[in-house]
């Protein structure tokens, strides 16, 4: 009944109409800022190995880390896996332009985020409620955007992701499910009661080595298959647009299961990646604009892709009718959409594959879970302010929840956590999608003044006032604006 209940909101709130809402913001911004996402690539990189942590901000590099934490796991491999699964291999197409869109969408909202974030407590917050309330002035909309974002990231994602990990540790070693959510629950308690600090330390080491050795083991697998590659393109491709003589007449699906699990894998124009993009400590809200826009690149493109590779090369999936059967059917049947990865792996590393993707599933996992406490704690430090003893009490609450929930997702089936994952998803998206829109005139005035400062040979940095930006205070009164006005003391770029 529940599952009937969820499936049917979600019918609604994944309508077509935000599909191509999706789609439409994107083009519509890569127009508007000239594609950066094409034109500042080389800043993308640069900027990311740039900047130090400070007592209150963590570094560039930090808060990529623990934004690419939220970004790597359960959507880079099982989300790929589903979307080829109910939408054809032309979904992996959407799912590159999702990519390519949601990298300047990225730009839009994690600037914002830093133009209008606060100091909370010693510490830097930002995010889309505190420049719905500050950049639009509207402050019931911005609690509610926080509450619900509390709910998705306290309650429905932590679920999703724990039912990953518990459902490839047990098909790997055999180990049950409420073991592996136990595990979670006392590791991830650890690291949650240590701190900011300590989720931006953990995420900048696992992170990078985890991700690192996947794409890796994608290559090997692909490496050893390459004379498939060129055909597996052309399926992709042919599929995309309808002309493939199995895929053809699954465009629709394609297209629809492309975008959302494209969106669920970069969660750009979401909204729930602005929060760690607040906490970064630059001279400009551009510059970590442009990082958290190359992190999109990083998952869709170089991540998504390699589990989108390894699954096709293989021929370990299968691809389902709307009303039931399959048009094709490649790997095992009954196999969970999640699995088809470790199925790809497996039969090419019989014995390796499995353990290997359970362990980097099980990092994945649980990074992505430290990001969500984090993004609900910034939430409620948004609601609560500087409030100190109610935020100690609520703040214990919260932990206690996610706790919880990470523990009964891994006992839940997969079909019903997936379908509130996605309701979580598209209620954030249809807010914050609405509400870049609405402010994209203020993050092209950032645009435009940190390309001025670069074409002038100087370090950017912000300065709301001579933009005409209001509500910014963080940047009026806590960060010392480095030089005069004739930026006669702003050193040059190296």
């Amino acid at each position: 009944m529940i599952q009937n209940f969820v499936d049917s909101l979600n019918s609604y709130i994944w309508s077509s109409a935000l599909v191509f809402f999706f789609i439409i913001i994107g083009i519509f911004h890569s127009v508007a800022t000239r594609f950066l996402q094409i034109r500042h690539l080389k800043d993308m990189v640069t900027l990311t190995f740039k900047g130090r942590d400070s007592e209150a901000g963590l570094s560039p590099f930090k808060a990529l880390s623990m934004s690419l934490g939220s970004r790597v796991g359960t959507g880079t491999i099982a989300g790929v896996a589903t979307a080829i699964a109910f939408g054809g291999p032309g979904a992996v197409f959407w799912i590159w332009i999702m990519g390519m869109l949601g990298a300047v969408s990225s730009f839009i909202e994690t600037t914002l985020s830093q133009v209008y974030k606060s100091k909370i407590r010693g510490e830097y917050r930002g995010g889309a409620p505190f420049y719905i309330e500050k950049g639009l002035k509207m402050r019931k909309v911005a609690i509610l955007f926080a509450v619900v974002t509390i709910i998705v990231m306290a309650v429905l994602w932590p679920t999703l992701q724990a039912n990953t990990i518990a459902a490839t540790v047990h098909q790997a070693f055999g180990l049950s499910t409420a073991i592996t959510g136990g595990l979670l629950v006392i590791i991830l308690a650890i690291i949650i009661f240590g701190g900011v600090k300590r989720l931006g330390k953990v995420a900048e080491t696992v992170v990078p080595t985890m991700a690192i050795g996947y794409v890796l083991l994608c290559c090997v697998i692909v490496g050893f298959n390459l004379e498939q590659l060129p055909s597996v393109i052309m399926l992709i491709l042919k599929s995309a647009f309808g002309i493939d003589s199995v895929f053809g007449g699954a465009v629709g699906s394609a297209i629809n299961w492309g975008v959302q699990r494209g969106a669920f894998s970069h969660a750009a124009g979401v909204g729930s990646e602005t929060f760690e993009a607040g906490a970064a400590e630059v001279s400009h809200p551009a510059k970590q604009g442009l990082v958290q826009a190359f992190s999109v690149y990083l998952t869709t493109l170089v991540i998504c892709s390699a589990t989108a590779f390894t699954i096709l090369i293989t021929g370990m999936y299968n691809v389902s009718l709307d009303g039931g059967g399959f048009i094709t059917s490649n790997a095992a049947a009954g196999e969970d959409p999640s699995t088809y990865t470790q199925l790809s792996v497996e039969s090419v590393s019989p014995g390796f594959g499995a353990p290997f993707l359970a362990i980097a599933l099980f990092f994945f996992g649980f990074t992505t879970l430290m990001s969500y406490y984090y993004k609900a704690e910034t939430c409620l430090a948004f609601i609560n302010g500087n409030r100190n003893k109610s935020f100690k009490f609520f703040l214990y609450i919260l932990k206690l929840i996610l706790l919880v929930m990470v523990f009964v997702g891994s006992v839940q089936s997969g079909e019903i956590v997936w379908a509130l994952g996605d309701l979580g998803m598209g209620s954030m998206a249809w807010v914050n999608l609405i509400v870049i829109l609405l402010m994209t005139k203020t993050a092209l005035k950032v645009l435009r003044d940190y390309e001025e400062q670069k074409k002038q040979r100087r370090d950017p940095v912000f300065d709301p006032k001579k933009l005409g930006i209001k509500g910014a205070d963080f940047w009026e009164k806590e960060y010392p604006i480095m030089g005069k006005e004739d930026g006669s003391k702003v050193k040059e770029v190296i």
